[in-house]
């Protein structure tokens, strides 16, 4: 079958191209909810006619999510990722839709509009091979991924607990490797108070804030343990009112990263303990980790394993790897669901003005999604942890 499958693949290679392009060329970003719908509005009526069963959700902040649904089976599989990109409109002048060097150019390219190209043509293939009898596959595209997946939440985590298992059409990792452990990511916004005060004629009397501050940022700074995978960083820093006024008031914007949820929550529960330093000031901290660690988990493991098999079929090895950016992936795993990542494009530049797929590894990497996804569709899944289980 699998030998079918990447036959298939390489045979509609011009018209995968043709598919991520045409994303492509409509630009998304995040905030314009017109332009994103736009895009939203191309990629439904492919999928329809595909044989998709389109369903849209309309938050008032975000453009449309879309959730397309192929094959019949009472069992689930998960697909997902996001249309939105970090790019303004108008950045298809600077950084034009281009093949060129066996590279295939353009914003949003890698992150990750080739992603939705590779889900949709291994669909395409297990459809054309009829393994879509006993299992159902559905595709989730969302529209706010780049900035906090505040309105997806809740839809992404409804459908997953329906599903046995989640892939996710993130980048690869360099290489191709698979994203078998994501951090968690948090963001605390620490704000002090002091007293205000003339800093010439009554210094005494006040009560710096800005100083508060920086012994605070002294104690943040030891929270950070690189070795084991966490990081704490102080990247944003206001206060004061004037150089003759002593601080009545300071903030600082702190991002936290974690491999495990159990260091996720010794962070947050040691930001909220910060204490003041000088008698009188005030510390006030908001926030916490807003994306869960997916981790290495037995089930993950096993789902790379089943990835790796199809790849040693197909002839070649498959690895994985951490990333310390999260993906929406996060809350999928964090809710129990067996969770495998960076199952997209091969490439390179995401967020950047290089931003690039590799031509040659599209098709065989929908290949390689089609092959995984006709194991977890065949009657003799098992994942540990999943609801087929």
């Amino acid at each position: 079958m699998i030998n079918d499958l990447a036959a298939y693949c390489s045979s509609q290679r011009d018209w995968l191209l043709e598919f991520i392009e045409a994303l492509v060329a409509i630009e998304s970003p995040s905030d314009d909810l017109q332009a994103v719908n736009r895009c939203g509005a191309e990629l439904a009526s492919r999928l329809t006619a595909l044989g998709a069963t389109i369903t849209r959700a309309t938050p008032s902040t975000a453009g449309d999510h879309l959730r397309a649904s192929f094959g019949a089976g009472d069992r689930q599989v998960l697909l997902l990722g996001h249309f939105d990109t970090v790019w303004p409109i108008g950045q298809l002048q600077r950084m034009p839709l281009k093949r060129d060097g066996g590279r295939l150019h353009g914003p949003g390219v890698f992150d990750m509009k080739a992603g939705i190209g590779l889900a949709t043509l291994a669909t395409r293939a297990l459809l054309a091979q009829g393994a879509l009898d006993r299992a159902r596959i559905v595709m989730l595209w969302t529209t706010d991924e780049e900035i906090g997946s505040t309105t997806s939440r809740a839809l992404i985590e409804a459908e997953a607990v329906k599903s046995d298992a989640v892939l996710v059409l993130e980048p690869s990792l360099p290489g191709g490797a698979l994203k078998t452990s994501r951090k968690g990511v948090g963001q605390f916004e620490l704000v002090v108070t002091g007293v205000s005060a003339h800093a010439g004629l009554d210094p005494g009397r006040g009560i710096s804030a800005i100083h508060e501050l920086a012994r605070q940022v002294l104690d943040i700074e030891k929270l950070q343990h690189l070795d084991r995978g966490i990081s704490v960083n102080v990247g944003i820093v206001r206060g004061g009112s004037r150089a003759n006024v002593v601080a009545a008031e300071a903030r600082a914007t702190v991002d936290a990263r974690a491999v495990t949820i159990a260091d996720a929550r010794e962070i947050e529960h040691a930001m909220k303990s910060l204490k003041p330093h000088l008698k009188g000031a005030g510390v006030h901290v908001n926030g916490g980790f807003d994306r869960p660690p997916l981790e290495r988990s037995p089930s993950v493991v096993k789902l790379f394993e089943m990835a790796r098999g199809v790849a040693r079929e197909m002839g070649t090895d498959l690895a994985e790897g951490s990333a310390g950016g999260g993906s929406d992936g996060n809350f999928t795993a964090a809710v129990g669901v067996p969770t495998l990542d960076g199952l997209g494009a091969v490439g390179d530049g995401a967020h950047a003005l290089d931003e690039h797929v590799v031509i040659d590894a599209l098709a065989p990497r929908a290949a390689l999604i089609a092959g995984l996804l006709g194991r977890l569709c065949s009657s003799s899944f098992g994942v540990p942890g999943s609801r087929a289980d």
